[in-house]
């Protein structure tokens, strides 16, 4: 039986994607006044157009999110409220609902692959079911970037249908832009068409939103862009969750995905 909305709000309490998260209060605070002061690290790739101070983006991310909007609550533990995680999923389904009826070009990635591709890869594995193209990044891609290990040569990965930024070490955690625009810049040289879809998080998101296509994204708690993004309508939607959760607690978001009406 397909999960129903009671039955994901009761996973997403249980496991710690919404509800009581494991994100603190003061990270949360911290990642918003860097994004208004518009840290490339923090802007996923996004030109963000309105004058955003720390406190309008905590005013949205309550809003969008469910974080405590009190601007004195400084310290402690952050919430996201399982009903908009699960409102913005019903529009990421929607979405991606589209692309498996129209069978439309999608480009599966991600900066969290530890946690976040296996779902990306059930997305994909109905798209190609349904007759849509998974779109692969050409093969060869790389840049010289710096990582917590220093500077490294960083490549773009593509296996089991996800693409990711990989070290030498294997496909790390990144925020960065850079290897979206790498994939599109050479999908265009390569004269084959951009994706219909973008389906990410981080600035594989933003970057693809950002470059005019159509992205949608799960962003946490102390990640405001993508919620900046969708706000102004760059991003497609932006669904609040927990992204660091042990990756086969995401099926259940998957299935639920994938059997919206």
């Amino acid at each position: 039986m397909a999960p129903n909305r009671e039955t994901l709000i009761s996973h997403l309490l249980a496991t710690g994607m919404a509800g009581q998260v494991a994100t603190p209060r003061e990270n949360n605070r911290l990642h918003y006044q860097l994004m208004a002061e518009r840290d490339p690290h923090y802007m996923f790739g996004l030109d963000l157009g309105h004058e955003w101070t720390a406190d309008l983006v905590l005013d949205l991310m309550a809003r969008k999110v469910g974080v405590d909007p009190r601007l004195n609550f400084r310290h402690g533990v952050d919430t996201i409220d399982p009903e908009l995680t699960v409102d913005a999923l019903d529009r990421y389904a929607t979405r991606f609902g589209k692309a498996l009826r129209e069978r439309q070009r999608v480009l599966f990635a991600t900066g969290h692959p530890r946690t976040l591709a296996r779902l990306y890869q059930q997305l994909a594995a109905a798209l190609e079911q349904a007759g849509g193209t998974i779109v692969e990044p050409p093969p060869g891609l790389a840049y010289d970037g710096h990582t917590r290990k220093g500077p490294q040569r960083l490549t773009i990965d593509y296996s089991l249908r996800v693409a990711t930024l990989a070290a030498p070490s294997g496909p790390i955690h990144t925020h960065s832009d850079k290897p979206i625009r790498l994939v599109l810049e050479a999908l265009t040289h390569t004269g084959q068409p951009l994706p219909d879809l973008v389906v990410a998080d981080h600035g594989w998101c933003g970057g693809a939103a950002q470059a005019g296509l159509d992205a949608i994204g799960f962003a946490d708690c102390n990640d405001p862009a993508l919620f900046v993004g969708e706000e102004e309508g760059t991003v497609s939607v932006a669904v609040p969750l927990d992204d660091g959760i042990d990756a086969e607690q995401y099926d259940l978001l998957a299935e639920y995905i994938l059997t919206r009406p």
